[in-house]
């Protein structure tokens, strides 16, 4: 039975560098240490099947926009019969610190519209998160605007880090199950 690892972002060279694209980047970074040689459009979403020990892995990026991202993960999920835990969806959290990463396992979609829309198609957010710590915008700005706009020199080698730490999680989780990846990952300053 695979896992279906998916990365949240927006597609399009305009997003490429935002907060927003933390799930495309470290699954871009999985595809590169997996090395992904082939990928496909399939259900809404450029996808590679690559194998990480004894497990096949579908690797996802959903290609519509942030907030509907649960159509394309939903289709994976139902095509690959995934069951919820063995989805894993990484994704941007300005409720962290730059830089920082944690585990989690089910829980609410905290006003992010990516998880909205993933658990109005999947009726559930039983599924595991890789959540990637983007920071709160300064001052009064948007947070909407903040997570959209591309990052300067110092939070991209920030993000740079986390997306690092991002892959090992998603690997952990893998190799080791969701309570292992959160006492490693998740005491972490």
């Amino acid at each position: 039975m695979a896992y279906l690892v998916a990365g949240l972002g927006n597609p399009g060279p305009r997003y490429e560098i935002t907060r927003h694209n933390a799930g495309f980047m470290v699954v871009d970074h999985l595809a590169e240490g997996l090395c992904a040689t082939y990928w496909k459009d399939e259900s809404g979403a450029r996808t590679a099947a690559v194998r990480f020990g004894d497990s096949e892995v579908v690797l996802a990026k959903p290609q519509s926009f942030m907030n509907v991202s649960g159509n394309a993960v939903s289709r994976l999920v139902e095509h690959y019969e995934v069951p919820l835990e063995r989805l894993i969806v990484v994704h941007d959290d300005i409720d962290l610190p730059e830089g920082t990463v944690r585990v989690r396992n089910g829980g609410g979609h905290g006003g992010h519209n990516g998880l909205r829309s993933l658990h109005q198609r999947l009726g559930s957010g039983d599924y595991l998160r890789v959540r990637i710590g983007a920071g709160r915008p300064p001052g009064r700005q948007d947070p909407a605007d903040y997570v959209l706009e591309p990052m300067g020199r110092v939070a991209a080698e920030k993000m740079g880090e986390a997306v690092l730490l991002g892959e090992r999680a998603v690997l952990h989780i893998i190799e080791h199950g969701v309570d292992s990846a959160m006492n490693e990952f998740n005491t972490r300053e």
